[in-house]
Formats: structure tokens, C-alpha cells, sequence
């Protein structure tokens, strides 16, 4: 099976520093999409029952899919992933003025690992809401300039020499300027926008690190970049689907990238919300079928829920569950969990076996140390929404939910190959 349009780890940079915010991630998928023969449906229009390839956004979220060659009851044969990462996003009320300062007023979303945001350049991206006429459109914002900076405590200050502990509420706002009176950040971003402040009605902006996704090491073998959590699983994902189209087989390929995952996903485009039962359903009826061919799709249906992977991190090994090593540029991660962190069962464990054999893939098994918090995945979720078997995968990394993560370059394209032959089994 062909990757196609494929760059590989100096791709994913490439994916990573286009698409800083998870609206940028649908619009960088967007435009590979549409690039490889792929319509974008409207959610309040009628859709074709040509079959075709077709893909839908909503938000910060995208599903995308092909009917090509395939039946009214072909089963579903699914990755998915998320598009958001953990961050600093601005408050409503964001313009502030402390001790000569000028502040803007953050806010972590998701489990960011904070300190690793302090004394960075910071940009800022996301979207904007602005009044057009007697209706609203949204603005995809990006500031790529140092403008804003978390500074950190000088050791000096600090109780006894060895850091300090991070309030959220007080010490994780930016700088941006000096003065006695606040400047308005809406302001800024709607110049940098080229609309007019008063009509900004709302805003969705978050910081993002400035320093460019690069490889890294004595060979090149490392990826370093913001964000691998999980935009590695959006760009490997998205090529995978673009694979599997090529030759149609079985099943319907689809590709689904929700927002919200690190803060529960409880969302209108969260993977809690009908959006993926919604378009596999209209995905049916399109092409003239019922409730019952929708049903009878579902039951045979497949998901593999793909995010990033703990890799034992050579400075805390005793971290780790010991049996289960995982290393960078062994391949990809199964992920177990009995208490279904992780949703994964004995056959979807399989299918992904299976998968990694077709395309000659090493496969690494993960446990998590039963005497530490497990974190979880959209696999649960999507499982108990949809009803179709789910296993839980990904690529191993270091530095999970830092400002900057660390990850092997021969692992994105073995990833990629693993999730193409999942989508298309039979190719």
C-alpha cells in the first residue's frame, strides 16, 4: 500500500507548524483533502448519493470518508484521533496592567504541563467570531510574532532556590508591553485580522510556541515539536485514509479528528457529541439506505482511536510498568487498560495485529503501571457512543503535554503504513 502525497517526519513538521490551533489542524487537512479529489459537505444540506470522497468540518473538528466501491451496507472502518493539544488559552476579560506591566490573562486548557510553557515566545491562533450583515462568520486568527511571554520567578525570589509551585490563577499570565494602562488584545487581534474590533462578537485564541517543529539528534532520528500530542495521529491518519482510497475495497475508510479531547470531550464537536454517529448514519442515506442498512454497517464497523504513546523515558524507567517497555522507532503502540482507559479488546487488539503484519510493522503492547493514574482516550468514548469495537493505538513519544514533545522519525511513517492497513484490511 502507497502512502500518497508523503513527506514523512519532515512532513509532520511541516503538518505541526501549519496548524497551531485545532481549527488550523482542520484547515491543513482540509486543504490535503481537497488537493487528493475530496468535496466538503455543508451538515445543513442535502447530501450526494454519488459515491465519492467526501469530508465534513465542524469547528475544530473533521470526518472525512469514501463511498467509492463499496455497498449501501459496507462496514465502517475508522481512525480516529483529536485535533487539540494542552495550551494557555485567553480569558474573556484578558487585558490586564501589574506593576508597570502589560498583561494578558491566561488560562490552562487541557493537562499542560506548565512549566515547560514559562520564558517562551508565544504566538497566538485560533478563531474569532465577527458580525457580517445580520449574521456572524468566523476568522481563523494567527500571530506568529513573539508577543506574548510567560516569565518565570528568578531563582533568587523563590522560598528555597529549587522553583516555585504554579498557581494557575496568578502566575501563568503573559507579558506583552509596558505601561499603567491595559491595551486591549481584541483590539490587536482584530487589526491582525483586518476586521473592526467592535465587530468581534467572540473568540476562541490560545498561545502556541514559536520555536519550529525540526528533527533533531545526531542523525536526524528524532522529531522535536509542540503539539505531537495529538497532531502525530491528525497528519499520519489523514495520509493513511488518502492510501486506502486509492484502491477501494470492503469497508468505507473514514477518518474522524475531534476537538475537546483533553478536556473530556463534552462538546458540540467533541467526540461525546453525535457528530460521528450523525455523518456514518447520513453517510447510509445518502446512497438510498435505511436505519436498518445504517444498523447493519455499524455492526461490522471497526475503530482504531489513535493518540500518542508513553515511551519509557530513559530518566525514569522505574515510571513504567516493566514488562512493557515501549521504545521510540520500534513501531507502533497497542494500548491496554483493564479498567478501559483505553478501550481496546481482544479484537480489536487483533485487527491492529493483523494490520501491522500486512505492512511488515513491528508492534509494541503498553500497559500502564497499575499503581498510577491511567489517562484515557476518544477510544472509550467513541466505543460506548457508536457501539463498534475500538482499539486503542499510537506512536510512542517523550514529553507528553509539554510545550515541546519529543518523538522517533521512523515512527511516523511506520504509524501512517500501520493505520492505511487498518482502514483497508483487504487490499
Amino acid at each position: 500500500m502507497t502512502l500518497t502525497t508523503w513527506a514523512g517526519a519532515e512532513g509532520l513538521c511541516n503538518f505541526i507548524d501549519a496548524s497551531p490551533s485545532p481549527f488550523h489542524v482542520c484547515a491543513t487537512v482540509s486543504a490535503t483533502l481537497s488537493a487528493n479529489g475530496f468535496t466538503e459537505l455543508d451538515e445543513t444540506q442535502s447530501w450526494p448519493a454519488d459515491p465519492g470522497r467526501y469530508y465534513v468540518v465542524r469547528g475544530g473538528s473533521l470526518i472525512a470518508w469514501s463511498t467509492q466501491g463499496v455497498s449501501r451496507t459496507a462496514p465502517f472502518r475508522i481512525v480516529g484521533g483529536h485535533t487539540d493539544s494542552p495550551n494557555l488559552r485567553v480569558k474573556q476579560h484578558p487585558d490586564l496592567s501589574v506593576a508597570g506591566w502589560q498583561v494578558v490573562g491566561l488560562e490552562p486548557y487541557g493537562g499542560a504541563w506548565l512549566n515547560s510553557w514559562l520564558d517562551r515566545d508565544l504566538g497566538l491562533s485560533g478563531r474569532i467570531s465577527v458580525r457580517e450583515a445580520n449574521a456572524v462568520r468566523d476568522v481563523l486568527v494567527r500571530v506568529d510574532e513573539p508577543i506574548l511571554r510567560v516569565p518565570q520567578l528568578a531563582i533568587h525570589l523563590s522560598e528555597d532556590r529549587k522553583g516555585v509551585h504554579l498557581d494557575p490563577q496568578r502566575h501563568l499570565n503573559a507579558v506583552w508591553g509596558l505601561g499603567t494602562e491595559p491595551r486591549s488584545l481584541i483590539d490587536y487581534v482584530a487589526a491582525q485580522a483586518g476586521v473592526a474590533a467592535d465587530d468581534v462578537l467572540g473568540w476562541e485564541l490560545m498561545t502556541h510556541d514559536l520555536a519550529p517543529s525540526r528533527l533533531v539528534g545526531a542523525e536526524n532520528e528524532l522529531v522535536s515539536a509542540p503539539r505531537l500530542d495529538n497532531q502525530g495521529t491528525c497528519y499520519a491518519g489523514t495520509h493513511a485514509l488518502l492510501a486506502a482510497v486509492e484502491n477501494p475495497g470492503e469497508q468505507v475508510p473514514v477518518l474522524a479528528l475531534f476537538d475537546h479531547e483533553e478536556v473530556g470531550s463534552m462538546s458540540e464537536r467533541g467526540a461525546f457529541s453525535d457528530l460521528l454517529n450523525s455523518v456514518l448514519e447520513r453517510v447510509v442515506l445518502a446512497r438510498a439506505g435505511g436505519r436498518e442498512e445504517y444498523l447493519q454497517a455499524k455492526a461490522g464497523s471497526l475503530c482504531a482511536s489513535g493518540d500518542m504513546a508513553h515511551a519509557t523515558h530513559p530518566n525514569y524507567p522505574e515510571r513504567h510498568e516493566p514488562a512493557h517497555r515501549i521504545v521510540v522507532g520500534a513501531g507502533p503502540v497497542l494500548k491496554v487498560n483493564q479498567n478501559l482507559r483505553y478501550a481496546s479488546d481482544a479484537n480489536g487488539e487483533a485487527a491492529f495485529a493483523l494490520a501491522c503484519a500486512q505492512v511488515g510493522v513491528p508492534l509494541q503492547r503498553y500497559v500502564h503501571r497499575a499503581d498510577l493514574p491511567c489517562g484515557s482516550t476518544i477510544g472509550p468514548i467513541t466505543a460506548s457512543r457508536t457501539g463498534i469495537s475500538t482499539v486503542d493505538v499510537g506512536a510512542p513519544q517523550l514529553a507528553m503535554h509539554s510545550a515541546r514533545e519529543l518523538m522517533g522519525a521512523g515512527d511516523v511513517r511506520m504509524y501512517a503504513d500501520a493505520l492505511a492497513a487498518f482502514l483497508a484490511p483487504d487490499r
